[in-house]
């Protein structure tokens, strides 16, 4: 079938089927590559020593991918290299959303987004080179430290926003906003990572943002019109998801459960409520109410960044 590297990015998501073929690309739930041979891992490791990468621990997995640290000679620095074992990747996936995924990560430069560094193929494996975010997913910073309070939130959103505003402005949207896809660097800097459900080129002939028919993404952070199968304008989606990951930073837990999807369609069309033991101010409230909102109230980047709440000056300047 050729090299992966080599195809086209701009494939479409398929509408005959609702976008299902979509469902899963997210790498959250994985196994390894090539754990089972000490030859395999073996070749593994001097494959990419070729290219200056010297493997170390394992960091995380997804469906198709596991992320290991290596130390990268050429930039004398730790990277995160994203392996994805070509035989546990089904095929219509991995020569078509896999290449996307690259084409889409190596345009993007931005303080605010994790930088690619180069996507290394053989006839077994892809491998991604990537930034490394020291201090881990947003999501286990959560789980461990719970809700933070609003300076730490404010400067953090206010990252997101900014990352998620260079992605639309250069026509791609991410669909797949969350917690998890989150990371935060040494600096304690936010850094939005994992494109596999991206798409790029999506800026129509009247500027804005094309209308899509695709389901994709994390439920939970899904907005009403993505559950419910409804043609929208991505971007708009991306924008209900930063307001849940805002929700989660503040109250340390999501604003919906994952009861099914008519129940959690019934959710998010209910109106939005707030823990009664957590006390935020009235203007972090109207900012997630506004971007947690139907799609006709549902904030645009501009009217975020015009959000008293956004332009409050009270941002933490550091973190430990």
């Amino acid at each position: 079938m050729g090299s992966i590297l080599e195809r086209n990015q701009e494939t479409n998501c398929s509408d005959s089927n609702n976008g299902n073929d979509c469902n899963n690309l997210s790498d959250s739930n994985t196994t390894c590559c090539d754990h089972d041979s000490k030859w395999k891992e073996k070749r593994k490791v001097n494959v990419l020593e070729q290219y200056g990468y010297t493997l170390g621990r394992f960091i995380g997995s997804g469906t198709y991918a596991t992320v290991k640290l290596a130390y990268s000679k050429r930039h004398e620095c730790n990277v995160a290299i994203k392996i994805v074992a070509k035989k546990n990747y089904p095929t219509n996936l991995l020569y078509k959303y896999l290449p996307r995924e690259i084409n889409v990560i190596k345009e993007l430069r931005h303080e605010h987004l994790i930088e690619h560094y180069e996507a290394i193929e053989t006839s077994r494996s892809v491998y991604i080179v990537m930034e490394y975010a020291a201090i881990g997913s947003l999501y286990d910073y959560i789980v461990k430290n719970k809700q933070q309070n609003e300076s730490i939130a404010r400067k953090w959103f206010k990252e997101l926003v900014s990352a998620v505003e260079y992605c639309h402005a250069n026509g791609i949207v991410h669909r797949d906003l969350k917690c998890e896809n989150v990371l935060l660097d040494i600096k304690f800097s936010i850094k939005l990572a994992d494109f596999g459900l991206a798409r790029n080129n999506m800026i129509g002939k009247n500027g804005t943002i094309k209308t899509s028919k695709t389901f994709c993404g994390t439920a939970v952070y899904a907005s009403p019109e993505v559950l419910k199968n409804i043609p929208h304008r991505p971007n708009t989606s991306d924008i209900w998801s930063i307001g849940v990951v805002l929700y989660c930073i503040v109250f340390g837990t999501l604003p919906f459960d994952d009861s099914g999807l008519q129940g959690l369609i019934e959710q998010v069309e209910k109106k939005l409520t707030f823990p009664q033991h957590i006390t935020i101010s009235d203007g972090c409230k109207q900012m997630i109410t506004k971007l947690i909102a139907p799609l006709e109230d549902r904030l645009s980047i501009s009217e975020i960044k015009n959000q008293p709440w956004y332009r409050d000056s009270n941002t933490v300047s550091t973190i430990r």
